[in-house]
This record gives C-alpha cells, sequence and structure tokens, in this order.
C-alpha cells in the first residue's frame, strides 16, 4: 500500500513538474488511488469477517481459541508455526499437507476427521477467509 502511495507521488509530481496538465487534473489523479485504498482494506476486513464467521459456524472455535490451548493448539500457536515453517494454512484445510504444529497420532486423527466434517465443502475463498481471520485474529 505504501509502495502504490509511494509511486502515484512520485509520478503526480513528475507530471506537475512538466506542467503538462491542469492542477484540477492531478487533483482528479490523486483522488482515485485513495478511493482505491479506501476499498482494499475494506475487502480485506471482508475476508477476516468471513472468516471469523466460518471459524464459529463451523465449530472451529470450540477446540481453537486465540490464546489458550482447549483441545488443539491456540490460533497464535498455529499461525506462528505456519508463519515460521512458510507453509500454507489453506493447503492443511484443504488436506493436501500434513499438520505440522500438532503430530500426536491421537490428535491427528481427531483433526482430520473435523476437517473432513466441517471444512472439506468450503471453496477456496472460504478457506483463504478462515486463513486471512486467523492470520489477523487479535
Amino acid at each position: 500500500m505504501k509502495k502504490i502511495l509511494f509511486v502515484f507521488a512520485l509520478f503526480s509530481l513528475t507530471i506537475i513538474s512538466c506542467g503538462e496538465t491542469k492542477k484540477e487534473d492531478v487533483k482528479k489523479e490523486i483522488e482515485t488511488p485513495q478511493e482505491e485504498a479506501k476499498e482494499a482494506p475494506a475487502a480485506g476486513n471482508d475476508m477476516i469477517a468471513l472468516g471469523e464467521k466460518l471459524f464459529t459456524d463451523k465449530t472451529c472455535v470450540s477446540c481453537h481459541q486465540l490464546d489458550a490451548k482447549i483441545v488443539g493448539p491456540s490460533i497464535k500457536d498455529i499461525v506462528k508455526i505456519y508463519d515460521q515453517y512458510d507453509a500454507s494454512l489453506v493447503e492443511f484445510l484443504k488436506g493436501n499437507k500434513e499438520a505440522i504444529v500438532e503430530t500426536d497420532p491421537g490428535q491427528v486423527a481427531i483433526m482430520k476427521a473435523n476437517l473432513d466434517g466441517f471444512v472439506k465443502d468450503l471453496k477456496d475463498e472460504e478457506l483463504e477467509a478462515l486463513a486471512a481471520y486467523m492470520k489477523n485474529a487479535k
């Protein structure tokens, strides 16, 4: 986001210094990216909100809390380990990757049964939303 604004600022300064456009045109150009910038976080917030709703509706919350291990590891621990190994939560949720946070065979079996029952029917966008929520949970 900062890079986009920086590039746009340089672009605007170039146009102004060349004197090829009117001040009104420059003002319109500056306002357009700011409107787009307002939309981008909203889209991200929509994904996070969808992820939070799915996390609750699919009963993930019954095993995973933000800061505490209940049945499964906390959300913060999961995200920390996935970030540490540069692994994809979405690929794990799809069943394409093995568990890297909880490796106890009994816990993994329970987790796989829950994933098969609760998230196997989710679309890629919904899985991305779940991951976005977990990464941004506070």
